[in-house]
């Protein structure tokens, strides 16, 4: 078994269609993958059957942006081998997406207003299929640097970090809430990348209110990241996940498979 399990595609902020990234875990020889797109499933269909087309199974997934309002941070959940029809998880995540798209829009409003072209019916032809606009959509349209340029990031800053005036932020779901709402449709529910959102604390808590697995394997993770992990999973009796977080150009220089899950 080889599998990556955490895959961005263009159904959310990744930049590559699901045939191509398809076709790259087929040459990585990848057995599993699961497309953890933000706050949407949609797409499951496609993604079904092209990996019964190459012989490699996919896993439902998702990723939910979500929020620890005790420690007033933010936090992620995965979501995996829920039911494709996922009543719960989209009743949660669609106001979200409504949330997401409408601050893009109010994002693209403040950038036009420092002199930069940006067309947002342009942009939303671009974007299909994902359900809304997102930051690295809106870079796009900006610089033809790469993401991991220097020019890139010193721009991003520039109108979305500390006083950006496009720094604005959405209202992300209860983290409790995105735990239920996985488990509800049947599926297993994860702590990402522990490490990059400093998530610690939060994990015993949730483990109480159903998360089954914690995500060990990432790019942000640190050797230091990967033993707190594992003994987070010893002491909750956690599954151990772990993926890529591949967004092709959208993110940083990785490859489908560089990283598999434990």
């Amino acid at each position: 078994m080889k599998a990556d399990l955490h895959v961005h595609s263009y159904y959310s902020d990744g930049s590559d269609s699901v045939e191509k990234i398809m076709q790259k875990a087929s040459q990585n020889k990848l057995t599993h993958i699961s497309f953890v797109d933000h706050d949407t499933v949609d797409g499951w269909s496609e993604k079904q059957s092209v990996g019964q087309k190459l012989d490699i199974q996919v896993i439902p997934g998702i990723e939910i942006s979500a929020y620890d309002f005790k420690r007033h941070r933010k936090v992620h959940i995965l979501g995996y081998q829920f039911k494709p029809e996922a009543p719960n998880i989209k009743s949660l995540c669609n106001p979200l997406l409504q949330r997401r798209q409408h601050n893009s829009l109010w994002q693209m409003e403040q950038i036009r207003g420092l002199g930069y072209e940006l067309d947002t019916e342009t942009i939303t032809k671009k974007v299909h299929p994902s359900p809304a606009i997102y930051k690295q959509h809106i870079m796009k349209q900006l610089t033809e640097a790469s993401y991991t340029t220097k020019e890139y990031k010193q721009l991003y800053k520039l109108l979305f970090k500390g006083n950006g005036i496009a720094a604005r932020d959405i209202e992300y779901v209860d983290v409790f809430d995105a735990v239920q709402a996985i488990v509800a449709d049947g599926g297993v529910a994860v702590l990402a990348h522990p490490g990059q959102l400093n998530s610690y604390e939060l994990a015993p808590e949730l483990a109480d209110a159903g998360l089954k697995g914690i995500e060990l394997i990432h790019p942000d993770h640190t050797k230091e990241d990967h033993q707190r992990i594992k003994e987070l999973s010893t002491k909750h009796n956690l599954i151990l996940t772990g993926g890529t977080d591949y967004h092709g150009t959208n993110g940083i220089d990785i490859q489908i498979g560089d990283l598999i899950s434990p």
